[in-house]
């Protein structure tokens, strides 16, 4: 018998978030699941009348393919796997690793074109821009561990979030949306943090469920070469394998030209992939009312109540600001005063203290309001 909350998420999946309609080819992409949630998935698009089709992968298969691979290797692989996406409407993508080190031996090299090549060609140009799509974390004892709960605590806390209401967070988003639209200049002060970049004339974007289960942002990026001054996150990020801390960035008319973190060197390697690392693609600002802690994987800090994120690399096509890239690491600021505080200003209006907004309109987005 499957689990009455995963029947639940499964729904809200399919009907909310993609909103498969009949017809409709799904692709269900698992790493490291068990398999109650995709084959709940399954009969939820079966139930649509939609036509689910399914990949199971196992990162330390990826692992072994990755070890020796060449670049031949890859584009074929990224080409045998372009083709089955170029024939999906939809797709769902499921995390649930074992192990968020499994790829931190792999050579760096391989890394960048297994991203430059594999990524690019079947996520970032074909998924993203031609399916309708959400990505997600499946729970588990790894999980559980990161977050420093017990495995039965994390599932009640997994399952609060991803069911939450994300239409009544939607709704309230539209005020900041607006605001955001309307502003220039923004500034934001933190410790150790002192920023200033123009968003003018690049599109806000609200994510309330339909691309990230958990959900809870509203991004933007900076025109390009408006970012001067320096971000020190606060939040541990685990990229291609590695936890990187500690991450300070220096920014001078857009570009980074200064990085430390609690390994320079291999910080300075990931800014160096190509040109549009050293540039920031998004902005965005997290209010999931649920998720307070960091736990080290990106699909929930992101979103972390009183937050937001700051991400060099490729910027989205509804939010463009002209970078591009290979690389998208979306690296985290908490502003709650127990990490230290700070403050978001549009325009010299003071948007939000704290972690929490302050304008009368932006209020329906503090977390006592969203739960």
């Amino acid at each position: 018998m499957i689990d009455s909350r995963i029947i639940e998420f499964s729904q809200k999946l399919v009907q909310y978030s993609t909103e498969i309609k009949p017809g409709e080819h799904v692709l269900i992409e698992a790493f490291d699941v068990d398999n109650p949630l995709v084959r709940s998935i399954v009969k939820e698009v079966h139930k649509v009348g939609g036509f689910p089709h399914v990949n199971l992968r196992d990162n330390q298969i990826i692992r072994e393919l990755l070890m020796n691979a060449t670049e031949d290797q890859i584009s074929q692989w990224a080409e045998i796997d372009l083709n089955q996406m170029k024939q999906m409407d939809a797709y769902i993508g499921i995390r649930g690793s074992q192990n968020i080190n499994e790829l931190s031996d792999v050579p760096e090299e391989k890394m960048a074109l297994y991203n430059q090549i594999y990524k690019t060609k079947v996520h970032s140009n074909q998924r993203v821009k031609n399916t309708k799509w959400v990505v997600m974390r499946y729970p588990n004892e790894s999980m559980a561990q990161l977050s420093g709960m017990s495995t039965e605590a994390f599932e009640d806390f997994y399952f609060n979030v991803c069911t939450m209401d994300y239409a009544k967070m939607s709704e309230a988003m539209d005020a900041l949306v607006d605001r955001m639209n309307q502003a220039d200049i923004v500034r934001i002060v933190s410790p150790d943090t002192n920023l200033s970049f123009s968003i003018k004339d690049i599109p806000a974007v609200k994510c309330a469920g339909n691309l990230n289960i958990p959900d809870g942002e509203v991004f933007t990026a900076p025109v390009k070469d408006s970012v001067n001054g320096v971000i020190t996150y606060n939040t541990p990020s685990p990229y291609n394998g590695f936890v990187f801390e500690d991450v300070q960035l220096t920014f001078e008319n857009g570009k980074v030209i200064d990085a430390e973190a609690n390994d320079t060197e291999r910080l300075n390697h990931i800014l160096n992939t190509d040109e549009g690392a050293r540039y920031i693609g998004e902005f965005a600002i997290g209010v999931n009312p649920f998720i307070r802690e960091p736990m080290k994987d990106i699909l929930f800090d992101e979103k972390i109540d009183g937050s937001f994120h700051f991400t060099p690399g490729q910027a989205y096509d509804e939010a463009p600001n002209g970078n591009d890239s290979s690389v998208h690491w979306d690296l985290v600021l908490i502003q709650r005063p127990e990490y230290g505080g700070g403050q978001i200003w549009f325009d010299d209006e003071l948007i939000r203290k704290d972690g929490k907004f302050v304008p009368e309109a932006l209020q329906a987005l503090n977390p006592e309001n969203l739960k």
